[in-house]
């Protein structure tokens, strides 16, 4: 089963004009909650998104700039850490030829590393703009957030060097 998207902005990519379409895009509260919990987040204090959709021949290409309030846990001190995200972003997007789950499953898709990305799916001629910028939010996060002054101290003294077999003799002792 599919969970349905926490901030979900769906589109329909039939009524764009040809010169496209800009949307102004803001999470909810409850909507920012659920985001917080799926991105491990201490906190989500605000989400906002301009994003221009527009026709390019058979796909539509998705614009978008997003800024965003966060909370997060520094991995030294487990200290909340307030940080701004800003980040822009592009994405392409098709139609496919038949079922999407057969499309998907059964084809094989090359991934060149200096090309262009793979265009995500336009599903039942919808896109969600709202899952897109989650989406780019997790990936604009600080995989490893860590307050300027934090300090991580090891078990062993400065200076002093202990090799694996000595570490492992100490756990042996602790054991008896």
């Amino acid at each position: 089963m599919i969970a349905e998207p926490e901030f979900s902005r769906p589109v329909r990519v039939g009524s764009l004009p040809p010169g496209g379409r800009t949307y102004a895009i803001e999470a909810k509260p409850d909507e920012r909650a659920a985001l917080a919990k799926r991105f491990d987040l201490i906190g989500l204090d605000s989400l906002k998104a301009t994003l221009r959709l527009r026709p390019v021949g058979r796909q539509v290409r998705l614009e978008g700039d997003l800024s965003a309030n966060v909370t997060q846990r520094c991995v030294v001190t487990l200290e909340p850490i307030e940080a701004t995200v800003e980040e822009r972003f592009e994405m392409c997007y098709a139609e496919g030829e038949g079922d999407e789950d057969e499309r998907f499953s059964e084809r094989d898709i090359v991934v060149e590393y200096e090309g262009e990305d793979v265009p995500d799916p336009i599903v039942g001629g919808m896109i969600d703009i709202g899952e897109a910028v989650a989406e780019h939010l997790a990936l604009a996060l600080d995989p490893f957030p860590r307050k300027p002054e934090a300090r991580f101290t090891g078990v062993e003294e400065e200076g002093e060097e202990r090799s694996p077999f000595a570490v492992l003799k100490g756990l042996e002792r602790k054991s008896d």
